[in-house]
């Protein structure tokens, strides 16, 4: 099975000067579970080579086995280091497509244009599409054949209200994730804060947290079992 994943390039956490990315657990657990499977992996990201990691992603207290594992894992490190260009890669040459959360895709991928032509056209194909924690956000303006919006009247979860509030970043980012994926109609479901939830409904899977990246690679992976 050949699986796409995608990564944030973006870097800057809106006005502060903080630095974001995507959170490196949210990439490590779901390239692990892959790989382990023999999937054929594919990393890709809107400017293509090192995508952007989300520094609190690297502190010790965020640290998981599958970041201790990457972390000792050269080989892993050169392929993120060369993810291609978001542009160069089509849905056709994939079973499915995977989006690692944290911050950066509120800011990117959201509103990229190559990410959201890709999630159409895996979804109208009929592939699996999945996404992780702030993720789920490059969902929202995707539509179907039929110009309604992918997400609408789906189960969705996503990073909650008042799991952005905890980390104190609800004024900071450019939106609250929960609040846009409900005004898309999206059926959002949460568990309680920094519990793990993944949710399927067809095709589309996603994950509310950190917490359950590798749920949702699990469910990717029975989905394409099938």
């Amino acid at each position: 099975m050949k699986i796409l994943m995608v990564l944030t390039s973006h870097d800057k956490l809106g006005d502060t000067d903080h630095k974001t990315g995507f959170w490196i657990e949210e990439f490590a657990a779901p390239y692990y579970r892959f790989l382990d499977e023999n999937a054929d992996i594919t990393l890709a990201s809107p400017a293509g080579g090192q995508p952007p990691i989300d520094p609190n992603s690297e502190l010790e207290q965020s640290q998981t086995e599958a970041t201790v594992r990457f972390n000792n894992d050269e080989q892993a490190q050169a392929v993120l280091a060369n993810t291609r260009k978001l542009s160069d890669v089509s849905e056709q040459d994939y079973d499915a497509v995977f989006y690692p959360g944290g911050h950066g895709p509120l800011w990117d991928l959201v509103s990229d244009s190559d990410s959201i032509a890709l999630i159409e056209a895996f979804w109208q194909a009929g592939k699996p599409v999945s996404a992780v924690c702030h993720a789920p956000a490059v969902l929202l303006n995707a539509k179907t054949a039929d110009g309604e919006y992918i997400i609408s009247g789906k189960a969705v979860t996503g990073f909650t209200n008042s799991e952005e509030t905890a980390v104190g970043l609800a004024e900071v980012v450019p939106f609250l994730l929960e609040d846009e994926l409900k005004a898309r109609g999206g059926q959002f479901e949460s568990a309680q804060d920094w519990n793990s939830l993944a949710i399927q409904d067809g095709m589309l899977i996603t994950g509310q947290n950190p917490a359950s990246s590798e749920a949702v690679a699990e469910a990717l992976l029975s989905l394409l079992a099938k």
